[in-house]
């Protein structure tokens, strides 16, 4: 993405009133960005906001990438009326990983942050990149247990604000980490303080760049379950870590572990463990659609292996191998001439 190219995707997005949505519509009335500022115009005033804002990105280090770059998050880029550009300070590579993503509240319990860090730090070993919010609690537990791990791209915050302003303070430490080993990124303008209404929006983002989205300790009525919410609808794999059903935190989690809109995370080997098993079974259901596959050339005329080694695409050995099956199951039966469906 070229200088010009970024400059009229800002001076767009950083016009009162167009969100990703309005921006969509106008690119696809126009033909690009360019073409709406020519047709359109912008404002003076927002012309000069946008100088200003790249002026002081070259001078604190950040970078920014749009949704047609190679490294924009490929899951975020799915999600319908996604920010068509991000800024990023911190290692962009993070965003070219397997994501998944971890939130909660902010008032964990020692034991629910204890856990999420570990599993945290399992994804992370796993060569999973761990988003979060760097939020105190759950979303803090979930970035330092992934930096527990060595090397780089570790984990992702993903910002209400300016992409360099540091919000809770208490987490400024936590900020420093992640862009030295990690990324921290947002959609607002370079600056811009976080207001309420921008952490619905950054929720929505968390769940649409994670493959699969992990729950801790959660109110029924809170930011991460509104979290959850998104992830479902963007079509996430969704887990959650139970608790004590008397203490309010355990509600988000466990009513969707029991509506089975989640599954039930007890700790890192679970999640592992579902994985190992759902691989087991993808390479069993190709195994059944390749016999298939040779069942379904099959006939009453006599078919030599040759001929359905070279109907399906494989070698005579897997074709022999397969027949083996399919006769050990009375699918089909060997004749002069070759073989005949059973």
């Amino acid at each position: 993405m070229n200088m010009d190219e970024l400059f009229n995707k800002l001076l767009l997005l950083r016009t009162p009133g167009v969100g990703p949505a309005k921006y969509n519509a106008l690119v696809k009335k126009f033909g690009g960005a360019d073409d709406v500022v020519t047709a359109v115009g912008v404002d003076g005033a927002v012309r000069d906001s946008v100088m200003r804002e790249l002026d002081a990105a070259q001078k604190l280090g950040i970078h920014y990438i749009c949704d047609t770059d190679d490294c924009y998050p490929i899951m975020l880029r799915a999600l319908k009326n996604h920010p068509p550009v991000l800024s990023v300070r911190g290692n962009i590579d993070a965003l070219c990983r397997p994501m998944v993503g971890i939130v909660g509240t902010r008032h964990a319990t020692a034991a629910g942050m204890r856990i999420t860090g570990d599993i945290a730090q399992k994804l992370a070993e796993h060569g999973n990149v761990v988003v979060s919010g760097m939020a105190m609690g759950t979303d803090t537990a979930a970035h330092r247990g992934a930096l527990q791990v060595g090397g780089n791209a570790q984990t992702v915050a993903v910002l209400a604000g300016g992409v360099d302003v540091i919000w809770p303070l208490e987490n400024e430490s936590l900020y420093w980490e992640i862009v030295a080993r990690g990324a921290v990124i947002s959609e607002m303008p370079v600056g811009v303080a976080p207001l309420a209404q921008h952490f619905v929006i950054r929720n929505r983002w968390i769940a649409g760049m994670a493959e699969k989205l992990i729950l801790g300790e959660a109110d029924l009525k809170s930011g991460s379950m509104t979290t959850a919410r998104f992830a479902i609808e963007a079509g996430r794999e969704i887990w959650a870590i139970p608790s004590h059903p008397l203490d309010s935190r355990a509600a988000g989690p466990n009513s969707l572990i029991k509506t089975g809109a989640a599954k039930l995370c007890s700790g890192a080997s679970d999640f592992f463990v579902a994985e190992k098993n759902s691989y087991q079974m993808q390479k069993n259901e190709k195994k059944f659609a390749d016999e298939n596959s040779v069942l379904d050339a099959l006939g009453t005329i006599p078919v030599s292996e040759t001929v359905l080694s070279e109907i399906a695409k494989k070698t005579v050995s897997e074709i022999k191998a397969e027949l083996v099956v399919l006769e050990l199951q009375g699918l089909v039966r060997k004749v002069d001439g070759g073989y005949v469906r059973a």
